[in-house]
């Protein structure tokens, strides 16, 4: 178990290579315990994903790392995170971006991730229900797309909501699931790359069909 953020940073993150330093203080930034329910905060910095309620969780340290590095967020992108959760993942995600749009289709998520963000301090993340398999048309195109739970593939009206240069980073999947990552290089090319195994919550909604 460890205790502390700087051990968490030092442990889980730059021991498994997050080397960015830019990621690295984003996650210093963020406060884990805020976005977590208090029976499991003494687990804050544990190496792993927590409850959150409801069969949902907050995610590993380290995929959230991982996940925001392989991205290249630079200070002025706009980024869609399709799964909002508890909040924790966009809080980050928000320190590299210029704005993050967020989308949640449970509701009683969205409520509890506005009062996190907001305990955190954290005014850059613009978040609404519903379902993402659609993303967010209105504040397209995207830098960068980041899905937080696993679609059996990857939605069609995200990759076009995507900038051409910009990056798509999915769980993809039903029981064995991996990290894909996804470029567009074109109109209608895009650049595909299988990353890492991972284990996320099933996307639900348009995807479950």
């Amino acid at each position: 178990m460890y205790t502390t953020i700087e051990e968490m940073i030092e442990n889980q993150l730059k021991a498994r290579g997050i080397k960015d330093p830019r990621v690295l203080d984003a996650m210093r930034k963020v406060d884990r315990s805020l976005f977590i329910p208090d029976d499991v905060k003494p687990h804050t910095y544990d190496d792993g994903p927590l409850p959150i309620g409801g069969g949902q969780t907050i995610s590993q340290p380290y995929i959230v790392a991982y996940m925001a590095k392989t991205l290249k967020i630079t200070s002025e992108n706009n980024i869609l995170e399709i799964g909002t959760g508890c909040g924790y993942n966009a809080a980050v995600l928000a320190q590299l971006a210029k704005q993050v749009y967020s989308i949640e289709i449970i509701e009683w998520l969205v409520e509890t991730a506005k009062k996190n963000l907001k305990k955190a301090g954290v005014e850059n993340v613009s978040i609404k229900q519903g379902d993402g398999y659609k993303g967010w048309p209105e504040k397209a195109p995207f830098d960068a797309i980041m899905l937080t739970a696993a679609p059996p593939f990857i939605p069609f009206p995200l990759k076009q909501q995507l900038k051409v240069g910009g990056r798509l980073l999915a769980p993809v999947g039903m029981s064995n699931q991996r990290l894909i990552l996804i470029e567009r290089t074109g109109e209608k090319e895009f650049r595909q790359e299988d990353l890492i195994l991972v284990s996320f919550v099933p996307m639900k909604g348009e995807a479950e069909k």
